[in-house]
C-alpha cells in the first residue's frame, strides 16, 4: 500500500502525453519524470523534449496517442494548404501553441497539432474564434517544418524586433517633411511596425521577389511572388490599410500627405552585418494605396554566371563578347525575366581597379561597389540620352544602359559603342532576332546597327523543379514532339520529370532556372540587316549557325530535370 500511495500521486503529476507514453510502454515512469523536468527546465514543450532526447520518434509518437485517445491522424504532406481556411486563428497565437488549421465545419474547427492535451491552447482558441476545436494529430516534425516553409515563426520574429536584431536605415538624401496630422504614436503604431517587418522578414525567408499591399472595398490582402507567382499570404484588418502605407511611405522617404498620384522610393532593412534593399512604388487605387515593394538582393548580381543556367556554348558566347574593347551587347525579355541580374553579373566581372564603369538605370536595383551608378531623374532633366551624354565626357570603359526607349537613346549608346566603348542595355522585345527589328522600327539606321552590335541574349526564367518531391512523368511521344523534341532525342536515354509538391516547395517548384537564346552578331546576319531583312530571316539565319531558340533551351532543362515540359511551354509560347 505503501508503494502504491508514493507512485499514484507522482503519475498524476505527469502530463497528458507522458502518462500516455508510459501506459503504452514507450517511456519508463523514471524517464518520462526526468523529461518532464527537463521540458520546465528548457520552457519547451513537453513533446518537444522527447523528440529532443531521441526518446520517440515524431511518427511513432503520433501513432500512440491517436490510438490511445481516439483522435483522427493525418498526414500533413497530403494536405493543400492552398484550400485551408486563413486569418481564422491568429498567426501569433498558432505559432505559440504549434497548431495549424485544417477546415472548418458549421460551429468545428479541425486543429491539428502534435500535442492534443493542451487544454490551454484549447481555451484560447475556443475564446479567439467562438467556434470549437476538434483536435487532428499530425506528426511534430512535419508540422514544424510547415510552419518553417511559411516563414520565420511570430515567436522568433518578434523576439527579433524586441531584441533590435534588425533596423531600417534610410539611404536616399530627400526626407519627407510628414504631415503631424496623419502620424500616429508610438503606442498606436506598434502593431503595424511589427505587421510589416514579419511580412519582410518572411517575404525574405520565403525566397519572394515582390510583396503586394493591396485595399478593396472590403477587405485588404498580402500577397507575395514566390518563383514568379503570386500567392496570398494573408489578409489583414481593412482597418490598418492607412497606417500600414504611412509607415512604407515614411522609412520610404515619400511624402505621406501626397495620396493622389504614384512614388517611388527606396528602403534597407538590416540583419546585424546583412543589409538588404526594397524598392517601394505606391499607386492609388479606387479604394487606396496599392503598394508594391520589390526585394533587391545585392547577393543575386554575385552569384556568377554558371549560377544563372546557360549551357557552355551560349556562356562561351557571352563571355567572348562581354571580353571585347568595344561594341553592344543587348539583353531582351520581358518584365521579370532577370535581365537585370544578367547585366549585373557580367558587370560583376568586368568590374576590375582599371576599368571604369558607369550606369544609368530607372532606378538602380542593385548598389556594386566600384561602379558608377546614376538615378534617371526625369522631372530634373536627367534622362538616359543626357546621362549618356554625360558618360561620354568621364572617360568611361563600359557603360551600361537600364533600358532603350527612344530613337535619342538608342543613336547615342550605338555612337558610343562605336567610339570604342563596350555599352550594354536592356530592351523589351520577345526573342533576340525581334531586337533588331525594333531598333530599325525605332528609326536606327542599319549600318550603325550592323556595325555595332556584338550579341543580342534573350532570356525567361522557367520554375526549378524541387529536387525533394520531383516524380518520372509519363508523357506520350506525340506530346514530346509538338513541344519541339527531335525524333533522336526521344531515345529513352532519359526520363521527363512532373511537380508534385511538398512541405519544403511551392506546389513541386523551388527556386528558377534561366532560359537563353544566344544570338552573336555573324557577318551574314550583319547583311540581313543591312538589307533590312525581317525578323524571320535573321532567326532563320541564326538557327543554321546553330543558335537555339527559348523553346529549345527550355527543352534542354526539361532533359536535365530542371524543369517541367509544361513550364517551358508555358513561359515560351509566343
Amino acid at each position: 500500500m505503501a508503494v502504491d500511495t508514493v507512485i499514484e500521486p507522482t503519475q498524476s503529476a505527469l502530463s497528458g502525453v507522458a502518462r500516455v507514453l508510459v501506459h503504452a510502454g514507450k517511456l519508463t515512469q523514471k524517464a518520462a519524470e526526468e523529461l518532464v523536468k527537463t521540458a520546465k527546465e528548457k520552457r519547451i514543450g513537453f513533446i518537444s523534449a522527447v523528440l529532443a532526447a531521441g526518446a520517440v520518434k515524431p511518427a511513432e509518437l503520433a501513432h500512440t496517442l491517436s490510438g490511445a485517445l481516439a483522435i483522427p491522424l493525418i498526414d500533413l504532406n497530403a494536405v493543400d494548404f492552398e484550400r485551408v481556411p486563413r486569418n481564422i486563428v491568429d498567426a501569433k497565437m498558432a505559432a505559440q501553441y504549434q497548431i495549424v488549421v485544417l477546415g472548418r465545419r458549421g460551429s468545428r474547427l479541425f486543429i491539428g497539432a502534435a500535442d492534443p492535451t493542451d487544454q490551454e491552447a484549447a481555451e484560447r482558441i475556443k475564446f479567439a474564434t467562438q467556434l470549437t476545436p476538434e483536435w487532428v494529430i499530425v506528426e511534430h516534425d512535419k508540422l514544424q517544418k510547415m510552419l518553417d516553409s511559411q516563414g520565420a515563426s511570430i515567436a522568433e520574429t518578434l523576439e527579433a524586433i524586441s531584441g533590435g536584431d534588425f533596423e531600417f536605415d534610410v539611404t536616399d538624401e530627400e526626407t519627407a517633411q510628414p504631415d503631424p496630422s496623419e502620424l500616429v504614436t508610438d503606442v498606436e503604431d506598434a502593431p503595424v511596425v511589427r505587421f510589416l517587418q514579419k511580412m519582410l522578414i518572411d517575404a525574405i525567408n520565403m525566397r519572394a521577389s515582390d510583396l503586394h499591399f493591396e485595399p478593396y472595398e472590403y477587405n485588404y490582402r498580402v500577397r507575395f511572388r514566390i518563383d514568379g507567382e503570386l500567392r496570398e499570404i494573408t489578409q489583414p484588418p481593412i482597418a490598418i490599410k492607412e497606417k500600414l502605407a504611412s509607415r512604407i511611405k515614411v522609412i520610404s522617404r515619400l511624402d505621406i500627405s501626397e495620396k493622389r498620384v504614384p512614388q517611388d522610393g527606396r528602403m534597407k532593412l538590416k540583419f546585424g552585418n546583412k543589409a538588404i534593399d526594397f524598392r517601394v512604388s505606391t499607386l492609388p487605387t479606387l479604394f487606396g494605396e496599392k503598394i508594391v515593394i520589390r526585394i533587391l538582393d545585392p547577393s543575386s548580381a554575385k552569384l556568377g554566371i554558371e549560377a544563372l543556367g546557360y549551357e557552355k556554348i551560349e556562356k562561351d558566347r557571352l563571355m567572348g563578347a562581354i571580353q571585347r574593347p568595344y561594341g553592344m551587347i543587348l539583353v531582351t525579355g520581358p518584365t521579370g525575366s532577370g535581365k537585370t541580374v544578367s547585366l549585373y553579373t557580367c558587370l560583376n566581372i568586368l568590374n576590375q581597379p582599371g576599368v571604369n564603369i558607369s550606369t544609368v538605370e530607372d532606378p538602380a536595383e542593385i548598389n556594386l561597389p566600384g561602379i558608377n551608378q546614376v538615378n534617371v531623374n526625369d522631372r530634373a532633366g536627367l534622362t538616359f540620352a543626357a546621362a549618356l551624354k554625360s558618360f561620354l565626357r568621364q572617360d568611361p570603359d563600359i557603360i551600361m544602359v537600364g533600358e532603350i526607349r527612344d530613337l535619342e537613346t538608342a543613336d547615342i549608346a550605338l555612337k558610343a559603342a562605336q567610339t570604342g566603348h563596350m555599352v550594354m542595355s536592356t530592351l523589351h522585345t520577345n526573342d533576340a532576332p525581334k531586337t533588331l527589328t525594333r531598333l530599325l522600327n525605332m528609326g536606327v539606321a542599319p549600318f550603325n546597327i550592323a556595325s555595332s552590335v556584338l550579341l543580342i541574349t534573350a532570356q525567361r526564367l522557367a520554375r526549378r523543379l524541387c529536387e525533394n518531391c520531383k516524380a518520372l512523368a509519363e508523357y506520350p511521344r506525340e506530346a514530346l514532339l509538338k513541344a519541339g523534341f527531335q525524333e533522336a532525342d526521344i531515345d529513352g536515354s532519359w526520363k521527363p520529370y512532373r511537380a508534385v509538391g511538398c512541405s519544403a516547395c511551392n506546389n513541386g517548384y523551388k527556386g528558377r532556372v534561366g532560359l537563353y537564346q544566344v544570338m552573336p552578331i555573324s557577318e551574314e546576319i550583319q547583311r540581313i540587316i543591312l538589307a533590312e531583312g525581317t525578323a524571320l530571316d535573321i532567326a532563320d539565319q541564326s538557327r543554321k549557325e546553330g543558335v537555339r531558340d527559348l523553346r529549345q533551351s527550355g527543352l534542354i532543362k526539361v532533359r536535365a530535370g530542371m524543369t517541367t515540359l509544361e513550364e517551358v511551354i508555358t513561359v515560351t509560347n509566343e
